[in-house]
């Protein structure tokens, strides 16, 4: 049985989070442009103004700091569900965000994985629908659900617009 597909009628959708590897990514990412950009401050302070200017750098220390907790936050509040008729999709920490995605209204699925995605063995899928303001993404995927997801998703939505 796949994960999310089954549902019983008036039940709570059947939640999937995203791994592990989309978080590990954006740390690993915040460490270094916030460490380069530590560096730098440090450096040009210290040697173009004075010494004690370069506490400066600490400001982009506590700026890794809080980005560090808050793409956790955020990674934990994505989560998407496959429903009989429609793909939902949850995330926000402030501002939760539910988009619900007909099947029958999907006009392309595509899965996409920049340099970056493929070095850390990630994909994204990329809904999109007649009306713009329902196109949706799901990031940092395992491939081979990335593309489970896209050929269910699209064998779904054949099958759903067919009556069209």
């Amino acid at each position: 049985m796949e994960t999310g597909t089954t549902e019983i009628a008036g039940a709570e959708p059947v939640w999937t989070g995203l791994p592990p590897g989309l978080l590990r990514m954006r740390r690993l990412l915040l460490v270094v442009w916030l460490g380069l950009l530590t560096i730098a401050v440090g450096l040009l302070t210290g040697l173009l103004v004075a010494p004690v200017w370069a506490a400066f750098a600490l400001l982009p220390l506590a700026l890794m700091a809080w980005g560090w907790h808050m793409l956790g936050r955020n990674w934990r509040s994505w989560r998407y569900a496959e429903r009989a008729d429609e793909l939902l999709i949850s995330r926000g920490v402030l501002w939760r965000e539910e988009t619900v995605v007909p099947y029958g209204r999907m006009q392309l699925v595509e899965v996409t994985s920049g340099p970056v995605e493929r070095h850390f063995g990630l994909a994204s899928v990329q809904l999109h629908t007649a009306a713009a303001a329902t196109d949706a993404c799901i990031p940092g995927l395992d491939p081979a659900e990335a593309e489970r997801l896209r050929d269910r998703l699209t064998e779904l939505g054949e099958a759903r617009s067919a009556g069209l």
